[in-house]
């Protein structure tokens, strides 16, 4: 947790109401922290159901191997957090860690173990001694409150800079139910579902797989199309937690596509892409958001992989932190993404201003007219392909040397 704050945070913080059936308490457990809560814990309400989008990290973490089990029953009763110890490549002591919170947390809120959900976020490699979270699970227990959020957020944080919480309310069976979200992130932020851990949480009432189906489809456009260095972390995990504590199940409710469930799920997408772009603004050294829209490729999936080259540039991003309009690079990066692409037909916009088509420079374009786009802290980059219909948005942001200073450093 970072004493500068990004440029790129917001002014103000939402205030998150009550989610009915959720209560939340952190506690400082010195796991690596010191004088700060670093371990958070949610409790839900008999009923909760629970959906979750994991990593495809082929090393991935302890208490993400424990959640993919955990999602085959559909039911969570609580979510026990830490901040400062990744649990990862961590072995047999990691695997028993995790089981010993389990059965310590399912002891202590009244559950079974596999409704006890994990995260952990920090460093890799180095085991973590359940014994401070065990420890504070009583505690934790009598603090739990439905007005939480605020401390929540900040509880799992670690080179973040500021806490990342968004809500929405919308209407679903005739009932208002409330949707509210925390995140962390800031480095090693490439989701493909950074260190990034979301936890999403409703009083709506929908059964296990029709919230997974939702909340596979909002990750698509938001987690998923986020990256700050291109690093896909060990741990990321979304999870969506829905206590059911307002309103009755919709009748004959079978599939994720009935229409009594799109302000819902328009909800949803909308908190998940918010929580995404705070990530981003948070980026480690942060200085500016950047966000590319590729047009005319081959298909979606080639406009995101497109979208993606230019976003995880190292080129792009530094021409970017320096205010430099070098749209060669980004030439570079559409032709190394790997996807059908033809040189003369590609068109480029930076900042709404056509820089480059029919496979050179534009002949009416002038690089001071586009210098006060690139002094700004919103960049947008533009790219037709010319190839098909293909269309896909991705954001990331800038690379400056404190990345370089913050990473350099982050164990010591």
């Amino acid at each position: 947790m970072s004493n500068v704050v990004s440029p790129l945070a917001p002014a103000t913080f939402p205030h998150l109401p009550e989610v009915i059936g959720v209560k939340l308490a952190s506690a400082a457990t010195g796991i690596r922290y010191k004088n700060r809560p670093d371990v958070l814990v949610a409790l839900m309400d008999a009923g909760t159901t629970v959906a979750g989008c994991l990593t495809n990290s082929k090393s991935r973490s302890a208490p993400v191997d424990w959640c993919a089990e955990s999602l085959k029953k559909g039911v969570g009763r609580a979510l026990v957090v830490n901040a400062g110890n990744a649990n990862a490549f961590t072995g047999k002591k990691g695997v028993a860690t995790v089981k010993a919170v389990a059965a310590a947390a399912a002891k202590t809120f009244g559950c079974k173990p596999g409704e006890v959900f994990q995260a952990s976020t920090g460093v890799i490699g180095e085991p973590l001694n359940p014994a401070p979270i065990v420890n504070a699970l009583l505690q934790l227990k009598a603090d739990a409150s439905s007005s939480a959020w605020d401390m929540a957020a900040r509880a799992i944080m670690t080179t973040d800079t500021f806490q990342k919480l968004a809500t929405a309310q919308v209407k679903l069976g005739g009932k208002t139910v409330t949707i509210n979200g925390i995140a962390k992130g800031s480095g090693m932020i490439a989701p493909d579902m950074a260190t990034m851990l979301v936890f999403i949480f409703t009083d709506a009432n929908l059964p296990a797989k029709i919230l997974q189906k939702l909340l596979s489809q909002s990750v698509v456009k938001s987690f998923n199309c986020i990256t700050v260095d291109g690093d896909t972390s060990t741990s990321d995990t979304v999870l969506l937690f829905a206590t059911g504590q307002t309103g009755a199940p919709l009748k004959a409710l079978k599939s994720a596509a009935d229409a009594r469930l799109k302000p819902f799920a328009k909800a949803l997408s909308g908190l998940c892409l918010d929580l995404a772009l705070q990530v981003v603004k948070d980026g480690e050294g942060a200085e500016k958001l950047v966000e590319i829209k590729i047009t005319g490729a081959e298909s979606e999936a080639a406009a995101k992989k497109i979208g993606m080259s230019i976003a995880n540039s190292p080129l792009v991003k530094t021409a970017i932190a320096g205010e430099d309009a070098n749209w060669g690079r980004i030439v570079m990066a559409i032709g190394k993404s790997g996807e059908k692409a033809i040189r003369d037909k590609l068109r480029i916009k930076i900042g709404g201003i056509q820089v480059a088509a029919k496979g050179m420079k534009d002949a009416n374009y002038k690089e001071a007219d586009i210098m006060p786009h690139m002094k700004g802290r919103d960049i947008k980059i533009e790219a037709d392909i010319g190839v098909g219909k293909g269309t896909a948005t991705v954001w990331t942001c800038d690379l400056t040397h404190r990345y370089i200073d913050i990473n350099g450093s982050y164990r010591s």
